[in-house]
């Protein structure tokens, strides 16, 4: 065989492996959770009643902060939120959302959601006034179920 046809050959499973790859982890990309919440939830100043969420994480493999809600059918989108990755040193056991739980006057807000097995969590946004209040909130974590779908 000629260097000339091994280069190509190379160059070929190069090109192949590039193409295939992203399209085999494509499921796991979007991180698609089904939520479900006992009670109204803040995310990012939007209200959500209690019932069924789908958080999806949506764009490419370069643009990994972007999370759209969906109704639990997926017909309805109630927000598209810009997060900022948050890096955590262990891989989460379980799906989890964390909360800043506040007054019976208010709903608790969302501050995070974070795939099983994933490092990195996905951190919702509040304007600076909200930030300082949530800052004094008691925080916890659900666990939520994780589907490739």
């Amino acid at each position: 065989m000629s260097v000339r046809k091994a280069l190509h050959l190379i160059a070929a499973a190069v090109v192949a492996f590039v193409v295939i790859v992203p399209v085999a982890t494509a499921a796991e990309a979007s991180e698609s959770t089904m939520v479900t919440f006992s009670q109204p939830v803040e995310i990012s100043g939007k209200v959500l009643p209690a019932g069924n969420y789908w958080f999806v994480l949506v764009g490419d493999a370069f643009n990994r902060n972007l999370v759209r809600v969906y109704s639990e059918d997926r017909s309805t989108v109630y927000l598209t939120e810009l997060t900022i990755n948050t890096q955590h040193q262990d891989r989460a056991a379980d799906t989890n959302v964390t909360f800043a739980e506040r007054g019976s006057s208010q709903p608790d807000a969302l501050l995070e959601w974070r795939v099983a097995g994933q490092t990195v969590g996905h951190e919702f946004q509040y304007s600076k006034s909200e930030r300082q209040e949530l800052a004094l909130a008691r925080n916890t974590t659900a666990t939520a179920h994780h589907s490739g779908l």
